[in-house]
């Protein structure tokens, strides 16, 4: 096995514990980090696989357990799950206090997530400036929630054309409010419908699909994308396509 993996307890900002789940990498306590941010399921078998697919590439990863051990079984289960998240004091003091623990030993951390993970990674990214790269999968949270002025790290998005939870015409005003506030961006969109990058869906109940071209295509720009901030630190032209 390339890599290590634990249960773990860090601190949040405000000092009180959060567990999680993390991975080391061949490389060590040194490599550079990733934060993972969960979907409305929780911290379930496929982000964990989402943590293992980072260490494997030679990330540190650590998952929050947002919702404190629970994860929803079905949709119904999941969605009450997450209506009682406080998304503000997750951004600030689970994914933050994650960061800053990756960081002690890691020069350089980012975040990434998925659906609803997605939208707490753009909040983080104005909420967590430790962080140095932020890659959101298909989510993004309310825009007034984004105060794109705080931003100083470069952030890539992960968008599905036919998304029956976060409207793809709704990205053209995200990408408006980053590119007002001169913040570093590149956008993609993908013939496919929400959550494509997640594999572990079979006849979903909710309007899902997995779609194996457009996630392995994500995956490699993320991957590109992390080296580039998190390993090379080359800088970004900013782009949409």
């Amino acid at each position: 096995m390339p890599y290590k993996e634990s249960a773990i307890s860090f601190d949040r900002s405000d000092r009180k514990e959060c567990s999680g789940f993390y991975v080391e990498p061949a490389q060590g306590k040194n490599a550079p980090g990733v934060i993972v941010v969960q979907e409305w399921w929780g911290l379930n078998d496929q982000i964990r696989g989402v943590a293992r697919r980072l260490a494997e590439a030679g990330f540190r990863a650590l998952v929050p357990d947002l919702y404190r051990g629970k994860v929803g079984l079905d949709a119904k289960e999941a969605e009450h799950l997450m209506n009682g998240l406080d998304f503000g004091d997750a951004a600030a003091q689970d994914i933050r206090g994650a960061v800053v623990r990756l960081k002690t030993t890691s020069s350089k951390v980012g975040i990434i997530g998925f659906c609803m993970g997605g939208a707490l990674t753009l909040l983080s990214a104005s909420h967590v400036p430790e962080a140095d790269a932020a890659v959101t999968w298909y989510g993004f949270p309310p825009l007034d929630y984004i105060d794109a002025s705080r931003i100083k790290m470069p952030i890539q998005g992960h968008f599905a054309m036919h998304d029956a939870f976060f409207p793809i015409a709704q990205v053209d005003a995200l990408e408006q409010k980053l590119r007002s506030a001169d913040v570093q961006f590149e956008f993609y969109k993908y013939d496919a419908q929400h959550a494509f990058g997640n594999e572990t869906l079979k006849d979903p109940p909710i309007p899902a699909k997995h779609d194996p071209s457009a996630a392995a295509l994500a995956w490699e720009r993320t991957l590109n994308f992390y080296k580039r901030h998190l390993v090379e630190s080359a800088p970004m032209a900013r782009s949409i396509s």
